[in-house]
């Protein structure tokens, strides 16, 4: 019985723990929808209105009406898109490469990604601006979508190499024994079991290119060249202190990655897990 009492105990106070914890992190969250959807005397008022409140969808309205809105969603979606598409690809060619073969140079190449993924990109922002500008390039998607990928794609390689490396290379050879090429056994018999590690890869890479900053903001000054965190930096700035307007154009900009995460987070977190062996 004793016994019986402590283990329950026991699990009390880090379920409370844990409670707690994600309270706090929801909390923001929930915070930035109520004001959002809150009308505005709610919002001004001395005493908080925490629930119920009377719904309203005017904020959001003059967020999409928002000067080049429904522009920087588009430059948004087509950066990010090509950047995590791009370095998936690129990923994979190269984690199957250095998992599967022997060849001079490959600790090399993992060592100079390794560095590259702890490697701040804010000190290369003035770098990558003359490029850019030399090449007669700035407010153009181009190098967004170019530099985008390079910051993705050492995260996505690191975390594939450990995915293709769980893989039972027996599986491979294999399906060769039965007549099947090199490139028919990844297509037919090793992609597929790749599919939570590229959902989970392609996750944290969305993640990363759509919250990216430094580098919209130094070579896409134009108002209709940037993307949507440009687009949210300057938004309180137009609209004074419409904090409604402000939490609904937040709302819209988070909406993207929240549906993402919950539609993928199971394979997300066995994804990272799984491509977390040693390989």
């Amino acid at each position: 019985m004793k016994r019986t009492a402590l283990s329950t105990a026991g699990r009390i106070w880090p379920n409370a723990t844990a409670a707690l914890l994600a309270l706090g992190f929801v909390f923001p969250v929930y915070w930035m929808f109520g004001t959002a959807f809150k009308p505005t005397r709610d919002i001004i008022t001395e005493d908080p209105v925490w629930f119920p409140f009377h719904g309203t969808v005017e904020h959001f309205a003059a967020a999409v009406h928002a000067p080049h809105f429904w522009a920087l969603a588009g430059n948004s979606v087509v950066v990010t898109l090509l950047a995590v598409g791009l370095s998936l690809v690129i990923a994979l060619c190269g984690a199957f490469a250095l998992t599967r073969m022997r060849f001079k140079g490959r600790r090399g190449i993992l060592l100079t990604f390794m560095v590259a993924q702890m490697a701040p990109w804010e000190v290369m922002v003035i770098s990558i601006y003359l490029i850019v500008r030399d090449a007669d390039l700035l407010n153009s998607l181009v190098p967004l979508t170019c530099f985008y990928t390079l910051m993705v794609l050492p995260f996505t390689l690191l975390t594939l190499r450990g995915y293709v490396a769980a893989v039972p290379r027996e599986l491979e050879e294999s399906a060769m024994v039965d007549g099947c090429s090199r490139r028919q056994a990844f297509r037919k018999v090793v992609f597929p079991l790749l599919a939570p590690g590229l959902m989970a890869t392609s996750l944290f890479g969305f993640i990363t290119a759509w919250n990216e900053f430094p580098l919209v903001l130094v070579l896409n000054k134009e108002p209709a060249a940037g993307t949507l965190p440009l687009w949210l930096s300057q938004f309180q700035s137009q609209f004074g202190d419409d904090w409604g307007a402000t939490m609904a154009a937040a709302s819209l900009f988070a909406v993207p990655i929240l549906v993402l995460f919950l539609f993928l987070q199971r394979k997300a977190v066995g994804g990272l897990t799984s491509g977390a062996v040693k390989g």
